[in-house]
């Protein structure tokens, strides 16, 4: 994956986390001030936009396969 793919995908990731902040911050205002409607909580809850497309998943999954494994692989034991 090249270094501008790897850039966008860490700027996709960063606005998906700032947008659940987001959905989680107006949630709790919600319940705080008692304001439990129905339609209030389905606006809240639904999400029009996917922020990370598939396509980026792909390649992000790419590129995960292409990483070394974190820690050395142990040797199986055999019983003698």
């Amino acid at each position: 994956m090249r270094s501008m793919s790897k850039d966008r995908l860490i700027a996709a990731l960063g606005a998906q986390l700032r947008a659940e902040r987001e959905t989680r911050d107006a949630l709790a205002d919600v319940i705080a001030n008692g304001q439990l409607d129905r339609e209030v909580l389905l606006a809240i809850l639904s999400d029009p936009v996917p922020v990370v497309t598939r396509d980026e998943i792909v390649q992000a999954e790419a590129w995960l396969h292409g990483l070394p494994p974190a820690l050395p692989v142990q040797p199986k034991l055999r019983a003698v």
